[in-house]
């Protein structure tokens, strides 16, 4: 059975019924609840989704909490180290969520049962392939800019 970490901009979209990626988000959450896909929400995601929102918006019945601890910040200063070196070359964006990114890829890569990272920022995805060509990731990112069922053609979530 696959673990999944749910990104920051994931709620944001399960969340805001306007939004344009809202029914895919809706629809990769229903597949993981019918499939009883363990659903992941880091700390770090619910400080920035309080930036704007409120905590009991969030489906926190349906989703594990999963603190930021230790072994995570070790594996979090590792990657930013790499990923500071292709920020300084111009490689990467200058991004202040950079550091949120960064932690969050440390807690799925610590966490060995988490297999995918679900997200709609597009922009993480150079720095997960920043830090993966140094470090092999244990995990998987998952737009959901892309339908469900075109992602369910690639990867083994069924």
């Amino acid at each position: 059975m696959h673990k999944v970490l749910l990104d920051t901009s994931f709620f944001i979209r399960l969340l805001n019924p306007t939004d344009n990626l809202h029914q895919n988000a809706k629809d990769y959450f229903r597949h993981f609840l019918q499939k009883e896909i363990e659903m992941y929400c880091s700390t770090i995601s619910i400080a920035e989704y309080c930036v704007r929102g409120k905590i009991d918006e969030l489906p926190l019945r349906e989703v594990r909490i999963l603190p930021f601890n230790f072994f995570h910040a070790i594996d979090a200063g590792i990657f930013a180290s790499i990923a500071y070196v292709q920020k300084e070359s111009k490689q990467l964006p200058n991004r202040a969520i950079i550091l949120n990114d960064i932690k969050l890829f440390a807690q799925a890569h610590y966490e060995k049962d988490i297999s995918h990272f679900i997200t709609s920022d597009s922009e993480c995805s150079k720095i997960y392939n920043t830090i993966n060509s140094k470090i092999p990731l244990s995990f998987e990112i998952v737009n959901i800019s892309n339908s469900l069922s075109s992602t369910l053609g690639e990867l083994p979530f069924d």
